[in-house]
């Protein structure tokens, strides 16, 4: 043993003394372990004599001394503060504000802007949970930079040796339920952007054809749209919806602010049984947890992103506060008669509002390349190597089919309002919250622990609890109304 360290320079991880539990570690966990320092830290796992041990270099110090994840990240174009916070911009604010009118109305406009804010701080504070773990587990393992589903299988292989075995798990679920949020969102977008065209078509040429024939000739667009295998070349379709959806909404908020009623007019609050639609479209609407993890890792100053003021906490407050202004002042303004998107409230006689409705529909259209992009890139990056010499067409048939399964799912379930309440209750609950409080809880088990009291425990319990009631309360809302709408009960 003593020869190969001299000859090579390198120790062997694998087995070794651990001063902290004073013994050998012989743990699965540590030869994974050993693959991200060696995968992060661009170190090849090699083979020295016919032994499959990974080996790679290791301080002889504790793995967290002096090692700074930050000092180590090989970005070429590393992002500035403020652009930073343009980026966290662009990924919060997005079709959700549009329903946030919709949110208000299953709340009441007093108790939606104080559960507005609430749900806001909430939203914050769990991103703050899951950057801060991701700097520690950083350290702790010694990589620059990991993913949400990395820091899940990282925190769970370097916490406590009961959870160990939960790491690959934890991996797959992230995984699975970001997959599924993003193929929600495009769902959601087919269902916006065709009811958005129909109610202008109708009105120019008193068609009123079925809702989902709309949905279906959006298939071939979409096709072709993700054909585009180069995130790089979305980029510029990136640039136009943004500029297309800052004119949309400017144009809406004219109409929002034209002769507002009292706001005594409408009730302060709405009633129990609505609130789980609430709550599912708002969190739908404020929850930017996919977009966190890179931005934070392609920083110039990683230490500003969760600071006071922070990068974070300034973006989170103007998002938050521009949600909660459009939907009181569209419940406001429209009351009852609120619709899913409140592009869909805009005169129909009026060829401002109506281009206002193309305008954003042809931005969440192309939104949709985007949004579409990473669930392919995390599915095929778990099946592609089984297709051998024909992954290139394999790839390409693969991404029909996931076009026209959102395009299908649409087509099942065509009303919007529900619809973003239900992915919002399945997927950005168990996000947003339940995962940043479990993974918080694994980091700290060991060091530093749960504080006085157990309080840190006592906090994510909560947490996860909220979570799990939004989760449970939402889901079966939002599944009753799509029921009652589609049966034609309501």
């Amino acid at each position: 043993m003593f020869s190969l360290e001299v000859a090579t320079g390198l120790r062997p991880m694998v087995t070794e003394y651990d001063p902290k539990k004073r013994g050998a570690r012989t743990e699965l966990a540590d030869l994974v372990l050993t693959k991200y320092k060696c995968e992060k830290n661009g170190v090849p796992i090699t083979a020295v004599a016919g032994s499959t041990t990974p080996l790679v270099e290791k301080p002889a110090l504790d793995e967290e001394a002096g090692y700074n994840p930050f000092e180590h990240r090989n970005l070429t174009h590393p992002t500035s503060d403020l652009d930073t916070l343009i980026h966290l911009l662009k990924g919060s604010l997005g079709s959700g504000i549009l329903a946030m009118p919709m949110a208000f109305m299953h709340a009441g406009l007093a108790f939606g802007v104080v559960a507005t804010f609430t749900i806001g701080f909430i939203c914050t504070y769990c991103v703050h949970i899951l950057v801060k773990c991701s700097q520690i587990i950083c350290r702790r393992i010694q990589v620059p930079s990991l993913g949400f589903a990395e820091l899940a299988e990282a925190a769970f292989l370097a916490g406590p040796s009961a959870v160990h075995k939960f790491s690959g798990v934890a991996r797959s679920v992230i995984n699975v339920f970001l997959v599924v949020d993003l193929i929600g969102c495009c769902c959601v977008y087919i269902v916006f952007v065709s009811t958005n065209i129909k109610q202008v078509v109708d009105h120019y040429t008193g068609s009123y054809l079925d809702l989902r024939l709309y949905m279906i000739m959006l298939a071939l667009p979409l096709l072709l749209l993700n054909m585009v295998r180069n995130l790089k070349w979305l980029a510029p379709f990136s640039m136009v919806a943004n500029l297309l959806m800052a004119t949309g909404v400017g144009i809406t908020f004219y109409y929002i602010f034209t002769e507002l009623p009292r706001v005594d007019s409408l009730p302060q609050f709405a009633s129990w049984s609505s609130l789980p639609l609430f709550f599912g479209t708002a969190i739908f609407a404020l929850e930017g947890i996919g977009v966190v993890m890179p931005l934070e890792n392609n920083m110039k100053t990683p230490g500003h992103f969760i600071g006071c003021p922070g990068v974070l906490n300034i973006g989170m407050s103007v998002v938050v506060t521009l949600y909660a202004g459009v939907g009181f002042f569209g419940y406001l303004k429209y009351g009852d008669a609120t619709e899913g998107s409140i592009t869909l409230n805009l005169p129909v006689a009026e060829p401002l509002a109506q281009s206002v409705k193309v305008m954003i529909a042809i931005a969440i259209f192309l939104t949709y390349g985007l949004q579409f992009y990473v669930p392919m890139e995390i599915i095929w990056k778990a099946i592609g190597h089984y297709f051998g010499s024909k992954k290139l067409v394999a790839e390409y048939c693969f991404r029909i089919f996931l076009v026209l399964a959102t395009v299908a799912i649409a087509v099942a379930i065509p009303q919007l309002g529900p619809f973003i309440s239900l992915v919002g209750a399945v997927c950005l609950s168990t996000l947003g919250l339940m995962f940043p409080a479990i993974i918080e809880i694994v980091t700290y088990w060991d060091n530093p622990g749960m504080g006085r009291c157990y309080w840190r425990l006592w906090k994510n319990f909560f947490i996860i609890l909220f979570g799990i009631l939004g989760f449970i309360t939402g889901t079966l809302t939002s599944i009753e109304e799509i029921v009652v709408t589609f049966s034609g009960g309501e």
